[in-house]
C-alpha cells in the first residue's frame, strides 16, 4: 500500500510539474512572438510557414477521407435512429449539429495529435539526446523561440482551418447519403442545411479546435524535451505524447461541451 501511494504521489507531482512547464513554454512563446523583433530575434515567418505546410497541407488527404466517412456514418445512424420515431426529415438538423460542434473538431484534433504532435515530440526528443538544444543555447539562439513558437503558431492557424475543411467534407458525405436514402434533391438538402446550421455552431467547433491546437503542441513539446534514455526514450516519448494529447483533447472537449450547454 505504501509503495502504491508513493508511486501515485510521484506521478502526481510529475504531472503537475509538466503542466507548469507547459504553461511556462506557452507564456515564453507568446512573449517571443510579441517582443522578438525588438529583441532582434523575431519568430521567422519561414519557420511558421514550413510548420504550417507540414501540419496542415500534409494532413488534408487523411482528413478528407475520414471526414467523408464520418459524415456518411453519422447520416446512416441518424436516419436509422430517427426512423424509429418517423422523424427522418429532421436528420439534417441532427447531422449538422453533431458534425460542426463535435465530430469535426474532435476527429481532426485526434488525427493531428497522432500525426503532427508525435512528430514534434520525436523531433525534439532526437535533438535533446543529441544535445542540439544545448548547442542552440550556446550559440545564442533561444530554443523556445526557435523550436516551440513556430509550431505553436502554425498549429493555431492550421487546426481550425482543417476543422472547417472537415466540416465541409463531412456535410458533403452526409448529404450524399441523405439525398440517396430519402430521395431528396441535393439543392433541397443544401436548403435544409442552411436552415439547420448557424455561424455560432461553426465557431463553436473552430474555437474548440484552437484549444486543441494548444494542447497538442504543448504536450508534444513537453514530452519531447523530457526525453532520456537514447532512441528507446524517443519512442516512449512519442507514444506518450500521442496518448496524452488524445486524452487531453477528449477531456477538454467534455468540459467545453458541458460549459457550452450551460451557457
Amino acid at each position: 500500500m505504501r509503495t502504491s501511494l508513493e508511486r501515485i504521489g510521484r506521478q502526481t507531482v510529475a504531472g503537475i510539474s509538466e503542466m507548469g512547464l507547459a504553461m511556462m513554454l506557452l507564456l515564453e512563446s507568446l512573449s517571443w512572438l510579441v517582443t522578438g523583433r525588438a529583441r532582434h530575434q523575431p519568430v521567422r515567418l519561414e519557420a511558421i510557414t514550413r510548420q504550417a505546410v507540414e501540419i496542415g497541407i500534409g494532413a488534408v488527404p487523411i482528413v478528407f477521407v475520414l471526414s467523408f466517412a464520418i459524415g456518411m456514418m453519422v447520416a446512416i445512424q441518424g436516419i436509422y435512429s430517427l426512423s424509429l420515431f418517423g422523424a427522418e426529415s429532421q436528420v439534417t438538423l441532427g447531422v449538422t449539429l453533431s458534425i460542426t460542434r463535435e465530430f469535426a473538431p474532435l476527429i481532426t484534433g485526434i488525427l493531428v495529435a497522432g500525426r503532427s504532435g508525435s512528430a514534434l515530440a520525436a523531433r525534439l526528443g532526437m535533438m535533446r539526446i543529441s544535445e542540439e538544444i544545448s548547442a542552440l543555447t550556446v550559440i545564442g539562439i533561444n530554443p523556445v523561440r526557435y523550436l516551440v513558437a513556430p509550431p505553436l503558431v502554425a498549429m493555431l492557424i492550421m487546426l481550425p482551418a482543417l476543422t472547417w475543411f472537415a466540416d465541409c467534407v463531412a456535410l458533403l458525405g452526409a448529404g450524399l447519403y441523405i439525398t440517396a436514402e430519402l430521395g431528396l434533391s441535393f439543392p433541397a438538402y443544401l436548403s435544409d442545411l442552411r436552415l439547420a446550421s448557424s455561424i455560432g455552431d461553426i465557431l463553436h467547433g473552430v474555437g474548440k479546435s484552437a484549444l486543441f491546437a494548444l494542447l497538442i503542441t504543448l504536450v508534444g513539446v513537453v514530452n519531447g524535451i523530457g526525453v532520456s534514455g537514447g532512441a528507446e526514450g524517443v519512442g516512449r516519448a512519442t507514444t506518450r505524447s500521442v496518448v496524452h494529447a488524445i486524452s487531453a483533447i477528449v477531456i477538454a472537449d467534455m468540459i467545453f461541451a458541458f460549459l457550452a450547454t450551460r451557457a
